[in-house]
């Protein structure tokens, strides 16, 4: 078997092949004078992993060119972070279900496809070829236990993430919540934890994506205004679009940690070994 990747999921390949023990490919990525993008990869092997986020276009062009160099290779595909797939409804006349569009086209050359903590799991149904969902839950909760963190408070954003948090509370036991708003006047609105208060405790607000941040800086605020002791935020993607890092940070977060699905200077547990074991 040999692991391959585009230039957006280099350091999360090399992982996955270690966490296998086989061998990682070299791949040259480079552009012709008009933009075009060019690569040309080692002599694919009868079996093939190719391991390639989408976060933008340039990066799904990059991932369908590497597909089509594996022709004529049993070929499986790894897309960590899988972009557009929030967009699975048709909001107005003459929209495009981004979702389905990008999942067809993926489609052809591979004979299965891994996503990791995908938005919706409905995105799955459109890829024609049989797909899974891998979830970093319990690799989240084994980053949190070798923190200096006391019997943390593990927080999802709202109802829709509490299942989410309530996997990663249970690798160690630890008790779980979910943020929802409480409307106190007409304008005005408080977050807080719907059954536990955070009070004296280190809370982890932990989330399948952070994009912008805006609803976690607002909710941190008042997390900090509740008297929580420590604040801190665990998601798989980190976007982190729009200054959402230093925002965070800003707003009394003590520290924002993503894994390396997106690959950033905050990725600090690797998705690598969730992957491997869903492969083998």
């Amino acid at each position: 078997m040999l692991v391959v990747s585009t230039e957006y999921s280099q350091i999360l390949a090399a992982h996955v092949a270690h966490a296998m023990d086989c061998q990682l490919g070299g791949v040259r990525f480079t552009r012709f004078p008009d933009g075009e993008h060019y690569l040309r990869m080692d002599t694919p092997h009868e079996e093939m992993v190719v391991v390639g986020s989408v976060p933008d276009s340039d990066a799904m062009i990059q991932l369908l060119l590497l597909i089509d160099a594996c022709e004529g290779s049993e070929c499986t595909l790894v897309v960590p972070y899988l972009g557009y797939a929030r967009q699975d409804k048709k909001f107005n006349a003459g929209e495009p279900l981004s979702a389905r569009a990008i999942a067809r086209a993926l489609s052809t050359g591979v004979s299965r496809i891994f996503t990791v903590n995908v938005h919706d799991k409905a995105v799955l149904s459109h890829f024609k070829v049989p797909a899974r969902d891998i979830s970093l839950a319990g690799e989240i909760g084994r980053y949190l236990s070798l923190q200096p963190l006391e019997d943390p408070l593990i927080l999802a954003p709202d109802d829709g993430a509490a299942a989410f948090a309530s996997q990663v509370a249970a690798t160690c036991g630890w008790q779980h919540d979910h943020l929802e708003k409480v409307r106190i006047s007409g304008d005005e609105v408080r977050i807080e934890p719907k059954n536990i208060e955070a009070k004296d405790r280190d809370v982890v607000i932990v989330d399948d994506i952070i994009s912008t941040g805006g609803t976690l800086a607002t909710s941190s605020a008042m997390l900090h205004a509740q008297g929580a002791r420590s604040l801190s935020s665990v998601c798989v993607h980190g976007v982190l679009a729009e200054g959402a890092y230093i925002r965070l940070l800003a707003k009394g977060i003590r520290e924002v940690t993503c894994s390396d699905t997106l690959e950033r200077a905050c990725s600090r547990y690797t998705a690598g070994n969730a992957i491997a074991e869903a492969l083998r």
